[in-house]
């Protein structure tokens, strides 16, 4: 299949050609059997006659050019209904009747707020114009009204919230809320190209409106990424600061799969400056080694690195509830658990040439020895809670 992106340079479309280059090249899946062979990229430096010669060997068409920042609002007729009409003409003069998808916006329902929007009347005049192409062409068209969008390459302090905070917190900039109550609806740049590559395979979602509101429903004149987000200005910029603080404060916050939270932080990671891409931790060095936290999490304890010295024994205590998984990435070494009250001595040789996680156990005091006369022994260790100096939960009592 030869694809054809139009407005390739801008955020979605990078997005989506690099996904579909992937796909190209056999490092990611498609649906079905679609099978990508070439991927035309068209945007505002490109010459009518690269528009030709691809609207003739086109077999799908994502057309995302478009205009949303104008000098001047009579550009956004000109952008958004103009270049479509040339569009689907050059594909008419060559009888390609490829499926082709219109990125269009929520404004285009001129609902609510949306009543007067400029922006909003150009889409829809471009939503028209594909309509009436695929009435008198038989072409199949899918028209997309997107709400915001946010995610990597989004371009800041241009036309996205999220992209303008997540830059400005990374770059230590400040940033204007004036109603942190204001709701947005939010769509994730991944989901996105998920449903645009769904759609090559024919497996697109179809939608109505009830005003601003997106309704899937199997028949809709429209097509809508099923999976969306709302979630205020406040809630969106408190969720930044904890992603800002967590080089101090070494928490990650809770991201589930699927949640904003996860998509929010993988974005703001994206404009983090040099500077800011490696950050210290805080070695607790001594003369046995070191041990130093990595992170730690609300509900799922901390993780630490934990060096060890040749010949030094480190550990020889206990906890009531607190567990522990110790994991030897690097050297030799020799882990030891005695249940307390038991003379029984249970002994796990250890070594980074075979990585494994040994459960350190409630009730049980327990032991790490490095056995090597030359090597650090390297330990990654989980824990089941985050250390805290007022309920340690740590008692000293040698195993053997």
């Amino acid at each position: 299949m030869k694809i054809l992106v139009t407005g390739a340079n801008g955020f979605v479309g990078q997005n989506l050609v690099a996904q579909l280059n992937n796909i190209k090249e056999g490092k990611a899946r498609c649906y079905g059997d679609v099978v990508v062979d070439e991927v035309f990229c068209y945007d505002i430096d490109s010459t009518p006659e690269q528009l030709d010669a691809y609207c003739r060997e086109a077999d799908f068409v994502f057309n995302l050019a478009g205009v949303n920042r104008p000098h001047d609002v009579s550009e956004f007729m000109k952008g958004n209904w103009g270049f479509a009409t040339t569009l689907l003409q050059t594909l008419r003069k060559h009888n390609n009747t490829c499926p082709v998808m219109l990125s269009s916006s929520i404004q285009a329902t001129l609902a609510g707020r949306f009543g007067n929007s400029e922006y909003g009347k150009s889409k829809k005049a471009g939503e028209e114009l594909f309509f009436d192409y695929a009435a008198t062409t038989g072409a199949k068209v899918l028209v997309y009204r997107f709400p915001n969008i946010f995610g990597k390459w989004c371009r800041p302090n241009y036309n996205s919230a999220v992209a303008t905070f997540c830059y400005n917190i990374a770059h230590n900039l400040p940033i204007t809320v004036n109603d942190p109550s204001t709701q947005l609806e939010l769509l994730y740049i991944d989901d996105l190209v998920d449903e645009m590559i769904a759609a090559l395979a024919g497996c697109e979602h179809h939608c109505e409106f009830d005003g601003v509101t997106t309704i899937i429903t199997p028949q809709g004149r429209y097509c809508a990424v099923p999976v969306t987000h709302r979630v205020t200005l406040g809630e969106i910029v408190e969720l930044l600061h904890t992603f800002y603080n967590q080089p101090q404060s070494l928490v990650i916050p809770d991201i589930p799969q699927g949640s904003f939270a996860k998509k929010l932080y993988s974005t703001y990671l994206s404009y983090l400056p040099k500077e800011k891409i490696a950050f210290p931790l805080k070695m607790n060095v001594d003369e046995r080694g070191s041990f130093t936290e990595l992170l730690r999490t609300h509900n799922n304890g901390q993780v630490s690195i934990n060096i060890s010295k040749p010949g030094i024994t480190k550990g020889q205590h206990w906890h009531n509830t607190k567990w522990e998984f110790f994991m030897v990435v690097s050297g030799h070494g020799l882990i030891q658990q005695r249940r307390v009250g038991s003379d029984e001595v249970l002994n796990f040789e250890v070594s980074g040439d075979k990585i494994e996680a040994v459960h350190m156990l409630p009730g049980y005091t327990h032991n790490i020895i490095n056995l090597s006369d030359t090597h650090d022994l390297v330990t990654v260790m989980w824990c089941n809670e985050c250390f805290d100096p007022n309920r340690p939960d740590t008692y000293f009592l040698p195993v053997e």
